[in-house]
């Protein structure tokens, strides 16, 4: 299925802010942040005996606050928990672009949620994204990805949570991530198999920018189309590192040009001065100058340039 799918259109997701949805106050400040996309986060954020004011805080927002131009996802409590049905109720309801589902362990927990969406009617455009947080979920990636791209299937984006996974495999945190990058790498690797993406998990020490600026680098380099913020602070750096640079958009625009030049509508590779570009360059850089052209229409500037070139 193409990106450019009605029912898939193509998102910006360089920065994806988590907000407990039980603070008003961070809610409140949304409109004004900068972020690609919002996680209202119903479940590790929100204590038990805060799950059902967490929910009305919802109702409220969205019924206020549309947040033009950004991706809107609930993260819901496991179906199996107490909490789950009544969090995946609500998004029916409200409609976001994405229900988040977490600690997904195999494709029938995607399929599931899948299954009970459209028995609810929910409309088709409301996808699914997966948390990839346990050692099943990351020796399972390749199968959930897959799973997530059968008929009537929703996902659209896995989302990687190192704090859970690191506290089941006892790998401690450090900078570079040298003993996660295979397991990154995996998840990369599942969703460009089957045509979804990935946003990188979260950097803890949101005070120390040094390190979430090489992590962002590293990040993007990985093949990760963005970042899970835990701070409105993370959320420039991550647009910089994330987001395509002057040259990559000046190159995506010449190669588009060549195949579009007279008689090369039937060509697979194109002479782009001096170089061969094949046609499965052209997609890459159609897709990158669509976000391009995204970010542009949401600012109204020229995009800044990445640091990390």
């Amino acid at each position: 299925m193409s990106e450019f799918s009605p029912s898939r259109p193509a998102r910006l997701r360089r920065s994806v802010l988590s907000v407990p949805a039980i603070n008003r106050r961070a809610l409140d400040k949304l409109s004004s942040l900068d972020c690609d996309a919002v996680i209202f986060d119903l479940e590790d954020s929100v204590s038990p005996e805060k799950k059902a004011e967490a929910r009305e805080n919802l109702r409220a927002f969205f019924a206020a606050t549309p947040l033009l131009g950004r991706e809107r996802i609930i993260r819901i409590n496991a179906l199996s928990s107490n909490f789950g049905a009544d969090d995946l109720a609500l998004v029916v309801e409200l409609e976001p672009d994405a229900v988040l589902l977490p600690k997904v362990d195999e494709p029938q927990d995607v399929t599931g949620v899948s299954d009970r969406l459209a028995e609810a009617d929910a409309p088709e455009d409301l996808r699914i994204w997966a948390m990839i947080e346990t050692p099943r979920g990351i020796l399972n990636a390749a199968a959930i990805a897959e799973a997530g791209r059968t008929a009537g299937s929703r996902l659209d984006c896995f989302v990687v949570g190192l704090n859970d996974l690191r506290k089941e495999t006892g790998v401690p945190p450090q900078p570079g991530r040298s003993y996660l990058v295979p397991w990154l790498m995996q998840v990369v690797l599942a969703v460009s198999a089957y045509g979804l993406e990935a946003i990188d998990s979260v950097f803890n020490d949101f005070k120390n920018a040094g390190e979430f600026e090489a992590e962002c680098g590293q990040g993007h380099s990985m093949g990760f189309a963005g970042k899970m913020l835990i701070h409105p602070n993370q959320i420039e750096a991550a647009n910089r590192h994330f987001g395509p640079d002057e040259a990559a958009i000046a190159e995506a625009e010449a190669i588009i040009s060549a195949f579009a030049e007279p008689g090369a509508e039937t060509l697979n590779v194109v002479n782009l001065g001096g170089r061969m570009v094949e046609r499965l360059h052209l997609v890459q850089a159609e897709r990158l100058v669509h976000k391009a052209r995204l970010i542009e229409q949401r600012h109204g500037a020229v995009v800044a340039p990445r640091t990390d070139a």
